[in-house]
């Protein structure tokens, strides 16, 4: 089981790259074992060149504790194990420094809903968390990030599943999914729109998409009686 498990996270790793979200070492992709007692994540600072699933580190969930792997897991390891302890649904999360979603954190605004693209895959706005305080960010950073995530979420009442990505405040962007796989599609998607966000309000600050807009798109592919793709 983890041994698929560690092939499916290095692949999704290198699609990262692939994809062009990611450049040097600056991302990550971890997946969770179907009993969610293991994580499986890239190791920390270790290039994607020549990476294969042997190189991919294996974290107890509860512990935190390194259990498999020659190298040490991710340094943000503790801001997925938060959200999988948090979010059961989530299988997949990643994390990148894109170059569009960065500039929303940088900026500590949200990604808004301004089109089709975006309702085809995020529910509303993605959200921008608040500024982490000095204390949390010298106590423990990465614990912490975590759990503004989670606060944003939770604040804000919403199904993570629906909006599954979120950026960070000066930091960047956090996707997940049902899968690694899933959530790097997310991670590719949300640095997408936020291009186009980018790109649409310097044409038209005033830019807006009506409600009924978003709920029909993101409806018709993922509601009750969704009817986009092959049966």
């Amino acid at each position: 089981m983890l041994e698929q498990l560690k092939q499916d996270v290095c692949n999704a790793n290198l699609d990262l790259v692939a994809k062009g979200v990611v450049i040097y070492t600056w991302g990550n992709v971890s997946g969770i074992s179907d009993d969610r007692k293991y994580m499986v994540i890239k190791p920390s600072g270790v290039d994607y060149d020549g990476m294969s699933a042997e190189d991919m580190v294996v974290v107890d969930i509860e512990s935190g504790e390194t259990v498999e792997g020659k190298w040490k897991p991710s340094s943000d390891t503790k801001t997925h194990l938060e959200l999988y302890k948090r979010f059961p649904e989530i299988k997949g999360i990643v994390h990148t420094h894109s170059t569009n979603a960065v500039a929303f954190a940088q900026a500590g605004i949200n990604i808004p809903a301004l089109g089709t693209t975006h309702a085809d895959y995020f529910y509303g706005d993605i959200p921008c968390t608040r500024e982490l305080s000095k204390e949390e960010v010298m106590e423990a950073y990465e614990l912490n990030t975590g759990k503004v995530i989670i606060e944003t979420i939770e604040k804000m009442n919403y199904d993570p599943m629906a909006i599954p990505g979120i950026v960070v405040k000066n930091h960047g962007p956090f996707a997940w999914g049902s899968s690694p796989a899933n959530a790097v599609y997310n991670a590719v998607v949300m640095e997408n729109v936020a291009e186009m966000d980018i790109k649409t309000l310097l044409l038209n600050s005033q830019a807006e998409m009506k409600q009924y807009v978003l709920d029909k798109h993101y409806m018709r592919k993922h509601g009750p009686n969704a009817y986009y793709g092959q049966k």
